[in-house]
């Protein structure tokens, strides 16, 4: 049984049979250029076909802000959309990098300065061991070569981070 976060029962056996049906229609055509492997691919394939899950369904689970118009600032962008007082009112404690300085008081950042000692040192170490996943999930969604090539509506952008958001956290 392979678990999937909609919930489907799928064998390991059907799933490895439809990633070697695709591993080798890639190799015919000679497609390369694919963030998904074969078995991330054939994950999703059969979701779709077993629960009817859409993209926007398999991105439901995942969260991701809406996308502004424009170059705007990290702290910007979240006090636009609530962010800082919806975790202050869910008494909901986040982890942040230094950008966040003055987001209140639900928004750990870590401290400034390089010559840092004692428990400011540990504290900063901790914080960013905690923030480590985040940021790879970040890095990951930089990895996607679509979104550097975006042009298109911003709630369209938003949707299209959530699926890839999805698509990331499938296996």
């Amino acid at each position: 049984m392979l678990a999937y976060p909609s919930g489907i029962d799928l064998s390991s056996r059907a799933l490895q049979h439809l990633a070697d049906i695709l591993t080798g229609h890639r190799r015919r055509i000679g497609f390369r250029w694919c963030r998904l492997t074969c078995g991330r691919q054939a994950l999703l394939v059969l979701a779709h076909l077993r629960c009817g899950d859409t993209y926007a369904r398999l991105a439901a689970g995942c969260r991701a802000s809406g996308a502004l118009p424009g170059a705007v600032h990290n702290l910007t962008a979240a006090r636009t959309h609530g962010i800082p007082a919806a975790l202050a009112a869910g008494d909901i404690k986040c982890w942040a990098d230094k950008a966040y300085q003055g987001a209140g008081p639900a928004v750990r950042v870590p401290f400034r300065g390089k010559t840092l000692r004692g428990w400011r040192q540990r504290h900063n170490r901790d914080h960013a061991k905690i923030r480590s996943l985040g940021e790879r999930a970040t890095a990951t969604l930089k990895c996607w070569r679509l979104l550097r090539k975006l042009h298109c509506n911003t709630n369209r952008t938003t949707a299209v981070v959530r699926v890839i958001l999805a698509l990331e956290l499938a296996t």
